[in-house]
């Protein structure tokens, strides 16, 4: 049997959301019995953040690669728990002795099988204002919109401020469920990828007429199937 290495923490909440589901999904798919084999390494968030707030990149990636390091002698493949940190996923994965499995690439697979051609894409503003989601969807034929400035700035406030605490508020759900359908009609987004692995925590089974990519979830079948494969 294969063992996957999770890079976690980031945040903790998530975490413990991909453990479950990863557990779940597994035992759907093998019935016949155990359970799957996860060596999981849970980094520090806030020390995360710090760097990024920092403009410390490269510093960032020093730490992830660190982190996996630690998973690399008792897992066959490894995957990071997380959104934002694929900022620096290319990199990871050049200076890794196992493949990464990318949450980024897993979506564009997902939009794909769906047929979307025009998303909207919410997360950190570290994931919003960056270029690693737009390029890999752009390579697949589909366009990425962002939410405005001032919606990027409240989403982010409340990742940061509220979801990596473990707070998962009524009107922030509210919210962003309206930034979500204000895209629709003005942007015309068929979907919206929830790019931040705490956004499928507050807006799980709550989007009504939009359809959510809830990176979570597609992200933990690509795990499960590599540990089957």
């Amino acid at each position: 049997m294969k063992t996957a290495g999770m890079i976690g923490g980031l945040g903790p909440e998530s975490t413990i959301d991909y453990y479950r589901s990863i557990v779940a999904r597994y035992r759907a798919r093998k019935p016949d019995g155990g359970f799957p084999h996860i060596v999981i390494n849970s980094l520090d968030v806030d020390k995360g953040l710090a760097m990024l707030d920092a403009g410390l990149v490269d510093d960032f990636a020093d730490y992830l690669a660190s982190g996996i390091e630690a998973v690399v002698r008792g897992a066959d493949f490894g995957f990071i728990a997380a959104n934002t940190p694929h900022l620096v996923f290319d990199e990871l994965q050049r200076r890794a002795d196992i493949p990464l499995l990318s949450i980024v690439r897993a979506a564009v697979d997902q939009a794909k099988a769906l047929g979307l051609k025009k998303l909207g894409l919410f997360g950190t503003g570290f994931t919003m204002r960056a270029s690693f989601y737009p390029k890999e969807f752009e390579r697949a034929g589909i366009a990425l919109v962002t939410p405005t400035e001032s919606e990027q700035d409240f989403i982010h406030k409340k990742y940061i401020g509220e979801l990596l605490k473990n707070q998962f508020l009524p009107h922030t759900r509210e919210e962003i469920l309206l930034i979500a359908h204000r895209m629709k009609a003005e942007d015309g987004v068929e979907a919206a990828v929830l790019a931040g692995t705490e956004l499928p925590l507050l807006l799980r089974d709550s989007g009504g007429d939009i359809e959510f990519l809830d990176t979570t979830v597609i992200h933990v079948e690509a795990v499960v199937d590599e540990l089957l494969r």
